[in-house]
């Protein structure tokens, strides 16, 4: 990406699509209790709340009624329909973390090792975005997290800390080629999460080859433990590496999320807030919702004079909808310098059309 000046003044910018993560994987509904949903309606009634504060991308997960997550196909086309008719305007993006699982012994035979993730595709009602890991990865989440912010809740257990430090995120390259295939024939778009620079560099390549023709929509997720840590130098790397064509959002964990987004709002990117991603407030002397987090950056951005994305200008920015039909328009919709020729010895160059 290239800043040029003027790059940070609102009129130059992209209005700020807000990503909502409300449904707290890691955690345990007794952590927090007056915010993390457990029954459908609860479920429904979140999106609702997010919505309406400025968040137009819902990023979903699920509970079954013990509060533990759903690994249930039903459970979650359940909720995307429920949402759909709550806030039909509002982008669903399913988290690709998701682990699924038969829900009778006829059904066992079609759940074979990793064709399990690509039932993300088939999911009905059908859901706008998947987030999509790039390569495998540590994913360490308490790695850089500190005694405060673990005091008190289910994270700070031994067993719970003790595989959430063990976490890896497989993303090998047959399966990440066939679960863009597939997600993108059934119309779903691939939001790829990503840990470093180097999944670009993967991503890039994998275009260059003809096998990911979608637009780049990316998070930065900066966790540590394995995924990039969120400081300056690090942001600045990273975002040098985005081609002109992409569409950035940040992510990070507990107290580090509120200073990135305030970056993201300052440079133009897009952020992603909720309980999924932290329960305190900068101070920590309480929790802080998921809807009060939306509002805080609702507030911060018309401070800085950038405005809020409406879901028709959300799905517009994020490229809903958008496939090509090969590397050629994908690389040059990105940003990316076209192939290069055959016997061909400069660089190539972007050209205009």
């Amino acid at each position: 990406m290239h800043f040029l000046d003027g790059a940070h003044f609102p009129e130059n910018q992209q209005k700020l699509v807000i990503t909502a993560a409300p449904y707290a994987p890691a955690f345990m509904p007794s952590d927090f209790p007056e915010d993390i949903p457990i029954t459908m309606d609860e479920h429904i009634q979140k999106a609702v709340d997010c919505y309406n504060a400025g968040a137009t991308v819902l990023h979903l997960h699920v509970r079954e009624l013990d509060g533990k997550g759903s690994k249930r196909l039903s459970k979650f086309n359940e909720l995307i329909a429920g949402v759909r008719a709550a806030v039909p305007d509002m982008i669903i993006q399913v988290g690709g973390s998701i682990s699924f699982a038969p829900e009778s012994e006829a059904d066992v035979a079609k759940w074979l090792s990793d064709d399990t993730r690509h039932m993300l595709a088939d999911l009905d009602p059908k859901a706008d975005q998947v987030t999509v890991v790039v390569n495998t990865n540590q994913m360490n989440v308490i790695e850089q997290m500190c005694e405060a912010d673990l005091k008190g809740i289910s994270l700070g257990e031994p067993a719970l800390m003790h595989a959430y430090r063990e976490m890896t995120i497989p993303g090998g390259p047959e399966w990440l080629e066939e679960h863009i295939r597939r997600l993108s024939a059934n119309g779903v778009q691939a939001h790829f999460q990503l840990a470093n620079t180097t999944q670009i560099e993967t991503l890039e390549r994998m275009m260059r080859r003809g096998v990911a023709n979608v637009p780049l929509i990316l998070t930065w997720v900066a966790l540590g433990g394995g995924f990039d840590a969120p400081n300056i130098y690090n942001l600045a790397n990273f975002v040098r590496a985005c081609p002109d064509g992409s569409v950035l959002t940040l992510e990070s964990s507990m107290l580090n999320v509120l200073p990135l987004n305030m970056m993201a709002i300052a440079m133009g990117l897009h952020v992603r807030c909720g309980n999924e991603d932290n329960i305190w407030t900068q101070r920590r002397d309480r929790k802080m919702g998921t809807v009060e987090q939306i509002e805080q950056l609702v507030r911060i951005s018309h401070e800085a004079g950038r405005d809020v994305a409406n879901a028709r200008e959300a799905r517009e920015i994020y490229k809903i909808g958008t496939f090509y039909q090969n590397a050629d328009q994908a690389l040059a919709a990105n940003g990316f310098p076209p192939n290069r020729k055959p016997a061909e010895r400069s660089s190539p160059q972007r050209v205009a059309a």
